[in-house]
């Protein structure tokens, strides 16, 4: 509990200083930009009394050198000077606009941007002209710099929490694997005890036929123990008839399950060949069959099929139980997902495991109807 306390305290500072750091660094892009649109203004104001003074003069006037150089070196901010005696509009520093209705549209949209400065004469009582400009090239494109650098935040806590639940599973991943082979070792001392204690009981007179089935019992033990002790580790695999292989698994099965259950299997006459480690197949046929008797609920129809195409072969497992829903589909192969009193949630994502890592198939739910059953679909490789 403390350490499980200790990572979520890291969890939730990790984010709320990633989260602080995100929003210091917009608000400083925030105040960056609202200090160049200030400087835009300025420079504008500047330029205007330039212009104003060069307006306010005749032609044989000495004009301001000062006043020229300004009006001169302002060639990135867009501006429309509007002429109210003429009552026209004239472009600088804006390419590719000429008509009238154009410019007029243009200066509507500079004036949502920013305040027009008018320019005066006679003490400011008669309006000479009015000056319209909007952002600069730079500034139009560092107005998109937040939203690009809010993408990139957006992308990176992404990755950031993909490589989270990639190491959370590969963690849960270990963690089953490794209770697998604990469960195996814990299992190997006394199945060596019921060995030695079978020998002994065949030195007495005990009934012959009670030691053969405490013996296919043991050696079933030893079938669990060699399952649990591969999980985590690479199995080895080998050319085997999946046909046989399928049949061994419902010979096993059939046996053990009630007389109530309609158990069926319809295979292929000919064998097909796949790379395959039987007894983890033979686990992975159980833990289906045993999903579709717990759909049964003690009563149904349950059956084994084989198909092939030409590159795979596929086995299905259907049973005419309550069904799975449809959102479902895929999260009951997720570690832990039961519907079950009682269970861990183990079997199906085992299952999963076993096939697509172990063996490079594919296991899905094939089709399914609520109250009418479910069709599992292994798919393999042949060889």
């Amino acid at each position: 509990m403390i350490f499980s306390g200790e990572r979520k305290f890291t969890r939730w500072f990790i984010l709320l200083a990633s989260l602080s750091i995100v929003i210091l660094f917009l608000w400083n892009i925030t105040i960056f930009f609202s200090r160049i649109k200030q400087e835009e203004r300025d420079k504008m104001e500047i330029w205007v009394s330039a212009y104003s003074e060069v307006v306010g003069k005749s032609l044989d006037d000495d004009f301001s050198e000062v006043a020229i150089t300004v009006l001169e070196r302002n060639t990135t901010t867009p501006m429309i000077v509007y002429t109210v005696k003429n009552d026209t509009y004239d472009t600088r520093n804006i390419p590719n606009v000429e008509s009238q209705e154009e410019i007029k549209k243009l200066a509507q949209e500079f004036e949502s941007e920013y305040k027009p400065i008018p320019i005066t004469i006679t003490d400011g009582e008669e309006l000479l002209m009015v000056i319209y400009y909007g952002n600069s090239n730079l500034l139009n494109k560092l107005k998109y710099f937040p939203v690009g650098v809010a993408i990139v935040v957006l992308l990176f806590i992404l990755i950031l929490y993909y490589f989270y639940e990639t190491t959370k599973s590969n963690e849960q991943s270990k963690l089953w694997a490794g209770m697998a082979k604990e469960t195996a070792h814990q299992i190997g001392t006394p199945l060596s005890s019921l060995v030695g204690w079978t020998e002994i009981l065949k030195t007495e007179k005990v009934d012959p036929s009670y030691i053969i089935e405490i013996e296919k019992d043991v050696d079933r033990l030893k079938t669990i123990t060699e399952r649990f002790s591969k999980i985590g580790s690479l199995p080895t695999l080998e050319k085997v008839n999946l046909t046989e292989a399928t049949q061994n698994s419902y010979d096993y099965l059939c046996s053990r399950t009630s007389k109530l259950i309609n158990f069926s299997i319809n295979l292929p006459d000919e064998p097909i060949f796949v790379q395959l480690n039987e007894q983890l197949f033979s686990w992975t046929v159980e833990n289906l069959v045993k999903n579709a008797i717990d759909a049964l609920r003690g009563k149904g129809d349950l059956k084994i099929d084989i198909t092939q195409d030409s590159k795979n072969a596929y086995v299905h497992i259907s049973d005419t139980g309550k069904g799975i829903p449809k959102g479902k589909f895929k999260k009951i192969f997720e570690p832990g997902y039961t519907t079950k009193k009682r269970g861990w949630g183990l079997g199906l994502s085992l299952a999963k495991r076993i096939i697509e890592e172990y063996h490079d198939g594919k296991i899905r739910v094939l089709k399914s109807e609520l109250n009418e059953g479910t069709t599992f679909e292994i798919q393999l490789k042949k060889a």
